[in-house]
């Protein structure tokens, strides 16, 4: 005999099971270049910065052992000063004392030349030098014998320049004569120091 079931089928409770998450794929990430560069340029930066720094510190210690060598030199240099010091004023010295000693002979060898030159009844009364000019006063009985004198000194070489400044007639008793002036340069050469000693001895 046949049955058939008439009645529904028992409905299965279903639930829903949460699907299961598929696993993500992460992707690779690349180093930038720009970063990669960037780094390189900081780590040469420093680098450098190193170096500047002992080349400095390098130089500051040259420079204290330099300063700490001159500190105890300056002693030496201070006495070295000293002596040099020394040495130029006695060379000063020296040198005045040469030229005063050259200076003492030019009157008397300008004397010798007046002298040696003058003619008979000429006399000289004064004879003044200053800074090689010569100032001559005397006495003569004549024009011509004051020409004579002046011709003797221009061909003297130790004069140049010589100048009749004024004659004039004077009597005395029962004598005339003529007074008269000349001036002349010595060609004489003096004994001179050393320009900028003199120019010391100016200052002083």
């Amino acid at each position: 005999m046949i049955r058939i079931n008439l009645l529904k089928p028992e409905e299965k409770d279903l639930k829903e099971t949460p699907a299961i998450p598929m696993p993500k794929i992460r992707k690779e990430k690349k180093f930038p270049v720009s970063y990669l560069i960037f780094l390189l340029l900081i780590i040469v930066v420093v680098a450098l910065y190193l170096m500047q720094r002992n080349a400095i510190n390098k130089e500051r210690l040259l420079l204290q052992e330099a300063q700490e060598e001159k500190n105890s030199l300056q002693y030496v240099t201070e006495k070295l000063e000293q002596l040099e010091q020394q040495k130029t004023t006695l060379q000063r010295k020296i040198n005045l004392i040469n030229n005063l000693k050259a200076q003492q002979s030019i009157p008397v060898r300008i004397m010798d030349e007046l002298s040696e030159h003058i003619p008979e009844w000429v006399w000289l009364i004064e004879v003044k030098y200053e800074e090689q000019i010569l100032e001559i006063k005397g006495r003569a009985l004549s024009n011509n014998l004051i020409a004579d004198y002046i011709f003797n000194l221009e061909n003297s070489p130790f004069f140049t320049n010589v100048n009749l400044i004024s004659s004039t007639q004077k009597s005395e008793r029962s004598s005339q004569y003529l007074e008269f002036t000349l001036t002349a340069q010595s060609a004489i050469p003096e004994a001179t120091m050393p320009p900028e000693e003199s120019a010391k001895e100016e200052r002083k």
